[in-house]
Formats: C-alpha cells, sequence, structure tokens
C-alpha cells in the first residue's frame, strides 16, 4: 500500500532539487557576470542560458505550488516564518527576468542592465541559502500555526548558508561556462572553478559541523549508531565527488566538472533529507501531521503523474536541441 504523503514529499523534493540543479547554474552565471573582461563576455554567457533559463524556474513553480495543494499546513507555517527572505526572493527573480530581457534591447543602458541582472542573481541567490538555512534551524510551530517572531529567520547560521549558495551557485556557473564556451572565456572560467569549489567545500564543512547542533534531533541522526553507519557514507561520497571535480578541472574536461558539481549538490541535499526525514518542517512537525486528506493526494497525484513527465520530456528536448559550444559569433555549433 503506498504512502501517498511520502510519495508527495518525494516528488516536492524532487522539484526543489531539479529547480537547484537547473536553475543554480544561471543564477551562477548573474553572480559571475561582475567578473567578466567586457560585454562581449557577457553575451556569451546569457546566451549559453537563454533557451533554457526561464524554464528552469518551472520546478520552483511545481516546489511551492506542490507544498501548497498538498502539504498545506507546512505552507502555513513556513510561509509567515520566511515572508521576507521569500517575497525578496521572488523579487528578484523577476527583476533578474526583467533585465535578462532589457538587456538586449539597448545599447546606451546595456551596463545598467548587466549590473541588474547580477543584481537579481545574487540577491535571489542569498535569500533562498537564507530561507534553507531558518529552515534547517527550525520553525517554531504554536498548535497549527508559526508561532515565532517576524525576524527568526535572520541568524548567523542562515547569513552563513546563504553565502554558500551563492559560492555553489557560482561554482555551477563556472563550470557551466567551461562546459558551454571555448577560448579565454572558457579558460578564465575553468581557473576560477578550483578556488570556487574549495571556498565551497570548506563552507559546506563549516555548515556540516553546525547543523547537528541546531537541533538534537539532527545530532542522534549523525552521531548515535546504528544511524550514523548510513550518515558516514554521505561524507564518503562528497569527498568522492570532490575528487573527480578536481581532477576533471586538472585534465581541462569540459563536462565532468559541471556534472561533479551538480554532484555535490545532490549529496548535500541527501545530507539535508537524513537530518530532516520524517519532518516536513523541523523540529516539529511531521509529513503525516502536514499532509492533506489522502483523497485530495490522490486527485493532485494524478495531475503530477501527467504533468511531471511532460515537463521532464520538454526540458530534456530544450537541452538537447541546444546541446553543444556556444561563441559570440556563430552562437551553438
Amino acid at each position: 500500500m503506498f504512502d501517498l504523503a511520502n510519495i508527495w514529499a518525494a516528488l516536492i523534493a524532487f522539484a526543489v532539487l531539479t529547480y537547484v540543479i537547473l536553475d543554480g547554474f544561471d543564477l551562477g552565471i548573474g553572480i559571475l557576470f561582475p567578473f567578466a573582461r567586457g560585454e562581449e563576455d557577457r553575451d556569451v554567457m546569457m546566451n549559453s542560458v537563454a533557451p533554457v533559463w526561464d524554464g528552469n524556474e518551472t520546478w520552483l513553480v511545481l516546489g511551492g505550488g506542490g507544498l501548497f495543494a498538498v502539504f498545506p499546513l507546512a505552507y502555513a507555517v513556513v510561509m509567515p516564518a520566511l515572508y521576507i527572505p521569500i517575497i525578496v526572493m521572488l523579487l528578484a527573480l523577476v527583476f533578474r527576468g526583467v533585465a535578462f530581457e532589457y538587456r538586449w534591447k539597448t545599447k546606451r543602458w546595456k551596463h545598467v542592465w548587466s549590473v541588474c541582472f547580477s543584481a537579481g542573481s545574487y540577491v535571489a541567490t542569498f535569500t533562498q541559502g537564507v530561507a534553507l538555512g531558518a529552515l534547517v534551524q527550525g520553525i517554531e510551530v504554536e498548535g497549527r500555526a508559526y508561532g515565532g517572531g517576524w525576524y527568526d529567520w535572520l541568524t548567523a547560521f542562515s547569513l552563513l548558508t546563504g553565502v554558500a549558495l551563492v559560492v555553489g551557485y557560482a561554482l555551477l556557473g563556472a563550470t557551466w561556462i567551461n562546459m558551454k564556451t571555448t577560448g579565454p572565456l572558457q579558460e578564465a572560467n575553468r581557473r576560477a572553478a578550483k578556488p570556487l569549489a574549495l571556498v565551497l567545500l570548506a563552507l559546506i564543512a563549516l555548515v556540516s559541523v553546525l547543523t547537528p547542533f541546531q537541533d538534537a534531533v539532527y545530532f542522534d541522526r549523525w552521531f548515535n549508531f546504528p544511524a550514523s553507519a548510513w550518515t558516514v557514507l554521505v561524507p564518503a561520497i562528497l569527498l568522492a565527488v570532490s575528487y573527480k571535480l578536481f581532477a576533471g578541472l586538472r585534465n581541462r574536461e569540459d563536462v565532468s566538472p559541471f556534472l561533479m558539481a551538480n554532484a555535490l549538490f545532490v549529496t548535500c541535499f541527501i545530507g539535508i533529507g537524513i537530518s530532516f526525514y520524517p519532518h516536513i518542517v523541523p523540529p516539529g512537525l511531521t509529513i503525516e501531521e502536514a499532509a492533506a486528506p489522502d483523497s485530495s493526494l490522490a486527485f493532485a497525484l494524478v495531475g503530477a503523474g501527467i504533468l511531471v513527465p511532460i515537463i521532464l520530456a520538454y526540458t530534456a528536448y530544450a537541452y538537447w536541441v541546444f546541446r553543444g559550444k556556444i561563441d559570440a559569433s556563430s552562437g551553438y555549433h
């Protein structure tokens, strides 16, 4: 017998992870914008994601909409707790999208829109990281409502996770440009990827050390046997992925560094899942407690079973059509 609540929790987790993987590198491109040599390089960087960037954000809508539809109690608790970072994130994404389009329409103001595109990318990424940190450190629940204050999300830990995500998305952007371009632009981003990876691993280590102390449940999950026999696999996988990432950069490979950078995010996501489960809003609200009635879950799952494969199919098709390298003169080839 299928547990509909856990199926939906897995589906929403998949949507969020897919969003991070797909939208992370194009936000990373905006983060790297100030370090490009000039507007021509920025043109190539933006062109590398122009066919796919807006489709990447579909998964954010699916994750947020799914949470509202099938875990209404979790939505009702999380949104008041994170109103400020989430609203700022959404405004930054809108502003960034406007800048993306307007930058191609003007010559006189092109530099201004480049700054706006980069600023929107930084703010959206940082607030995503802050929201994640606030969720990890726990949200106070009283009865069936949020019981904390307006600024409980603003802590040293959440600011740390915000910075870590900015560095992580920058790494995704650098490895994407390494994969999609040639010449000096590719070489510059390949060189940038190594220090970004080193800083990201240091931040991951720091966040990992601090996370078990955010709640006693996390500590037990990671350090008490027999659960620790499984959780030790996460740092082991992280070390293996890091080795492959640096080996790919050292060997001047195109695809491997990008895949390994994404694998770092997948591994960290697994670690967060181990810390959270079976809670959807730690430390006090479980998946089962927050779920809508089974009839609603089953009805929504039928729609998701139709739409998610369609989204996966057109996303895969778009990436397949626009595969290969890109340069300023000839576009994709």
